[in-house]
């Protein structure tokens, strides 16, 4: 099975979801609707291999509302995170204990 976090009103979210659709079947979560748990997040940070920083959208206005820097530990991003789940980069697609940033949307062609 593969799972998206998507965000329909992003165009990178709507391309990579229709190059995974033609994978197979897939779950969609609409993450800023049904936000991922910290553990979730953890889990998915180590499945891409990335520091919480590098899975965070730090351009957004609520990155400096919360008074967060890129230098903040993991724990504090993946809080973060958690707590307003627009931080997180979209879209992530998981399938067989891999993960995947679709940016660009074909770079999770290697995970499908």
């Amino acid at each position: 099975m593969i799972t998206i976090w998507h965000n329909p009103r992003c165009s990178k979210s709507r391309q990579t979801l229709a190059i995974v659709e033609e994978k197979g079947d897939v779950a969609i979560r609409k993450y800023l609707d049904d936000a991922p748990s910290e553990a979730e997040i953890r889990d998915a940070l180590e499945m891409l291999g990335l520091r919480a920083i590098d899975m965070m959208r730090a351009q957004e206005a609520e990155f400096r509302e919360m008074g967060l820097s890129r230098t903040d530990d993991d724990d504090r991003l993946i809080a973060a995170m958690a707590k307003c789940p627009k931080l997180i980069e979209r879209p992530i697609v998981f399938t067989n204990g891999k993960a995947a940033i679709g940016r660009p949307p074909e770079s999770v062609l290697d995970i499908l």
